[in-house]
């Protein structure tokens, strides 16, 4: 007989095993937020309606020992704040906006993570690429903040700032060695056409203020702009570059597939969800399980020829695979 449990249970420990620590949660769920469109820029249903969600970042997020509800942008915002509600952390993938009804949820979300945290609980946050873009402007309560940057789907070094300590910071765990790798090969994939230079970081209260810069980065005209950040008194983390894809997507040839790119797809995996650990929010078992994102089927979307591999799409058209 199987037996499914829909209560999370004591833990049995076997004689001689050590007590996993009381002040973790060890069954974190990550909200990931929708982006609107298809993933393949309407190539499989010649549509934008709905929204979708990247395979690669439900596994990466996976791999770091975690289950994924999607928080699907369309839906009232009793709902979104429903499932933050199930969540002990939250990822932006974003997507480039500076209006309308996407950016206006991202920004109503960011305010709840903002005010969850104000009020103890720990909600962590990581913003990825468009994420990135997303909390500059949002932060900086500048739509304008962003630049133009010469970075179209590459791999990059990322430099590390002197005066910042990696100590708690998505980089903490990294070995000495791949951090000094990290400076000199290309083991990160960027692909975004806006960005934010260091000057103008300082130069905005706000954004100085909130964000302490970790790394930057070189574009193609040998431009530096800001690559990775973290918030001084949230647990927030924002980068400019993507590293779910280095394990999880094929779709570009600039894509870093080597060993150590596949270790920093990793380690950025631990500590997101080692931070999402530190959660102890834990709702109804059953509208969890009734949540996560096991309840919708990823759609092949690599033959298109561009875009992701697999993605979730909700609130669309039916398509099917190519």
């Amino acid at each position: 007989m199987v037996v499914i449990a829909t209560e999370s249970p004591e833990l049995s420990i076997p004689p001689g095993c050590p007590v996993p620590s009381h002040e973790l949660n060890y069954q974190p769920i990550i909200g990931i937020i929708s982006q609107p469109g298809d993933g393949v820029s309407g190539r499989k249903n010649h549509s934008t309606e709905g929204s979708y969600i990247a395979a690669s970042y439900v596994k990466f997020i996976e791999s770091g020992g975690a289950r994924v509800i999607p928080i699907v942008v369309e839906d009232s915002p009793k709902l979104i704040n429903e499932k933050l509600n199930l969540v002990n952390a939250v990822i932006f993938p974003g997507r480039w906006a500076k209006k309308g009804h996407y950016f206006e949820t991202i920004k109503a979300i960011f305010q709840k993570i903002l005010e969850k945290n104000d009020a103890g609980e720990h909600l962590p946050l990581l913003a990825i690429n468009h994420g990135f873009e997303l909390l500059m402007m949002i932060v900086a309560k500048d739509k304008n903040i962003l630049e133009k940057f010469s970075v179209s789907t590459q791999a990059t070094k990322l430099n590390f700032v002197e005066s910042a300590n990696v100590e708690d910071t998505i980089f903490e765990r990294f070995p000495p060695t791949l951090v000094k790798k990290m400076s000199k090969e290309c083991l990160v994939l960027q692909g975004h056409k806006y960005g934010i230079s260091p000057e103008k970081f300082l130069a905005n209260d706000y954004i100085s203020s909130f964000f302490i810069m970790l790394t930057t980065s070189t574009d193609a005209r040998n431009r530096v702009y800001v690559s990775t950040v973290k918030a001084e008194n949230y647990p927030i983390t924002a980068l400019q570059w993507h590293p779910e894809t280095n394990a999880f997507e094929w779709g570009s040839a600039a894509i870093p597939h080597t060993e150590d790119a596949v270790q920093v797809t990793q380690l950025v995996a631990n500590y997101f969800v080692s931070e999402a650990r530190k959660s102890f929010n834990k709702p109804e078992a059953q509208k969890v399980l009734e949540n996560l994102i096991y309840n919708y089927s990823p759609t092949y979307s690599g033959k298109a020829g561009k875009g992701y591999d697999q993605v979730y799409v909700f609130n669309a058209p039916a398509v099917n695979s190519l």
